[in-house]
């Protein structure tokens, strides 16, 4: 199983990126809960946000609300994370993962490799 993050890069503040998850492991995104997540330098790793596959509810992260929307395209097989209003503490590692279980009992258990956002003051 293999999930594939992409459209990270450096922005400066203010700015916006959209990540985009998806797999060339023949599985369809829809079928699990899908969350995003990110590790800056010398910090652990933290949940973005996530999206259930029941009915597509989705949860942020205090930090983010307002500013971060992910959603998916199920004929695309694809996930996404907009990212508006970014800010200097957003740089990290971002990586997606799927869920066999909806929140608040997922099991992160794939993951992609992750993409680096970085945001200039």
């Amino acid at each position: 199983v293999q999930l594939v993050e992409s459209g990270g890069g450096l922005v400066q503040a203010g700015g916006s990126l959209r990540l985009s998850c998806t797999t060339a492991s023949g599985f369809s995104l829809e079928d699990y809960a899908m969350g995003w997540f990110r590790q800056a330098p010398g910090k652990e790793r933290e949940g973005v946000s996530c999206i259930t596959s029941k009915d597509g509810s989705t949860y942020y992260t205090d930090s983010v609300k307002g500013r971060f929307s992910i959603s998916r395209d199920n004929a695309k097989n694809t996930v996404y994370l907009q990212m508006n209003s970014l800010k200097p503490e957003d740089t990290a590692v971002y990586y997606c993962a799927r869920s066999d279980i909806d929140p608040p009992l997922a099991e992160w258990d794939f993951w992609g490799q992750g993409t680096q956002v970085t945001v200039s003051s």
